[in-house]
């Protein structure tokens, strides 16, 4: 089977860091599989905070969340502090994707890979909706 590969892109549009709590963790004790993604949510609103949006008030529109994608590098434990990256690209008219790139604060040892697929939704028209030219400008100004 082929391995899933995620090409974080040079640029960082956003940093901040997470800690790894008590109920992020699986049986064996470390960072669960579940729990990434559930951090990967959290980073994203506060990447979007930063633009003063959110996934339900963004420049007018919502958002939808259409794939995504984890690869695990190395473990994670309870008390971890997380640094966390996330690099923004636009690949349509309607939506962008966002990398998360999460490091152990520590020892600077990567722990996962993420990337999810959002797309721009009129929750009124019950239809996807064009991305809002304002965050393009403000994703250009972060530059």
């Amino acid at each position: 089977m082929a391995r899933v590969i995620i090409d974080i892109p040079n640029r960082v549009d956003f940093r901040t860091s997470i800690d790894v709590r008590i109920t992020d963790l699986n049986y064996a004790a470390h960072l669960a599989n579940n729990a990434v993604l559930g951090l990967a949510h959290e980073l994203r609103m506060k990447f979007l905070a930063e633009f003063d949006a959110s996934e339900n008030e963004f420049f007018g529109v919502g958002l939808i969340m259409t794939d995504a994608a984890i690869v695990y590098k190395s473990q994670g434990y309870y008390g971890d502090t997380l640094d966390a990256e996330i690099s923004c690209e636009i690949v349509s008219s309607v939506g962008f994707e966002l990398f998360y790139r999460l490091k152990n604060a520590e020892s600077g040892k990567e722990v996962a890979r993420i990337k999810t697929g959002m797309v721009c939704f009129d929750y009124k028209a019950n239809k996807i909706a064009k991305l809002p030219e304002e965050f393009r400008d403000a994703l250009e100004r972060l530059s």
